[in-house]
């Protein structure tokens, strides 16, 4: 693949974890008001997949793999679409869409953190400045009078964060592992081992499997655009940036998916936006900002020439 179409593809696949995921918060909360959510995600996965192996089929691509491949595909699958979007889904039966995406955003500080305790990786000055930002923002975030917390919501977001936590070190696991060369095909391959595992926790939890006919059509809508965006789109673009770019640098995402996510929440389901939300975003990316910026801190640079 020459540079070119390579950076091509890479920008395309940056937009679409940027904007596309950005809206899959609002998608998703539609969704959970009528579907149960572990079902739901059940769904959406096991469609997705089945999608992707017909169109890697008909392009007479391979569907191959090893058997430590299918097991990294297994694990990784747990990590990104049970645990860390599954489990995320059911959350927001409880917290705003909005809301959900600005505790997304601190994404990038847990993976700097877990590559420096897994891979020895040094933490720079930035980094630390911009975990103070992102711890913060957090502070902000979460003392809000206005978010009425109770018993359910706080379970909601402290089971965020711990979703955030399977997303990043799944990130930091696909990057590393032996999968597929094609990642079409390990998109799939993980949907399909997500999406039976739902089921399962599904059926675990004795969730009411409603049928798709008798979803309304905003719902159906929202299910079409999480199928075919959201899932086969932005996971394949996710997938493929892990292997092409820095960890920290997809994990970027988190800049721009709050911003579409408050603004998406705000326009359509009439969420509510204080402005301490808007300072705890400001200095969430703040954060985010330092510990991604290749720039240096001219301030430090001096003293370190003294």
């Amino acid at each position: 693949m020459d540079s070119t179409r390579k950076s091509i593809l890479i920008v395309l696949a940056f937009f679409s974890i940027y904007f596309i995921w950005g809206s899959t918060y609002l998608l998703n909360k539609i969704m959970v008001s009528e579907v149960a959510p572990f079902f739901l995600a059940g769904i959406r996965f096991f469609s997705a997949g089945i999608l992707i192996f017909i169109i890697a089929k008909f392009l007479k691509i391979s569907l191959k793999a090893t058997k430590r491949q299918l097991l990294n595909l297994a694990f990784a699958g747990f990590l990104f679409l049970v645990y860390g979007n599954g489990v995320f889904v059911w959350a927001l039966k409880y917290v705003d869409s909005g809301f959900a995406a600005l505790i997304a955003a601190t994404q990038p500080l847990f993976v700097i953190f877990l590559m420096r305790i897994l891979h020895g990786s040094k933490i720079k000055t930035k980094s630390i400045i911009g975990v103070i930002f992102g711890f913060i923002g957090m502070c902000l975030l979460v003392s809000q009078e206005a978010l009425a917390l109770n018993k359910d919501s706080i379970i909601g977001i402290l089971m965020i964060f711990t979703c955030v936590l399977s997303w990043s070190y799944g990130s930091i696991f696909v990057s590393k592992s032996n999968l597929p060369k094609n990642f079409f095909v390990a998109t799939g391959y993980q949907m399909l081992f997500a999406s039976l595992l739902l089921f399962i926790l599904s059926l675990a939890f004795n969730e009411a499997w409603l049928a798709p006919t008798k979803w309304s059509l905003n719902a159906k809508g929202s299910m079409l655009l999480l199928i075919v965006f959201g899932g086969v789109v932005a996971f394949t673009a996710f997938n493929y940036l892990l292997k092409e770019v820095a960890t920290e640098k997809v994990s970027t995402s988190a800049y721009v998916n709050p911003v579409i996510a408050l603004f998406l929440g705000w326009y359509v389901l009439d969420e509510q936006i204080t402005m301490q939300s808007i300072v705890a975003a400001l200095t969430l990316l703040t954060g985010v900002y330092f510990i991604n910026s290749k720039k240096k801190l001219v301030i430090f640079s001096r003293f370190k020439k003294q």
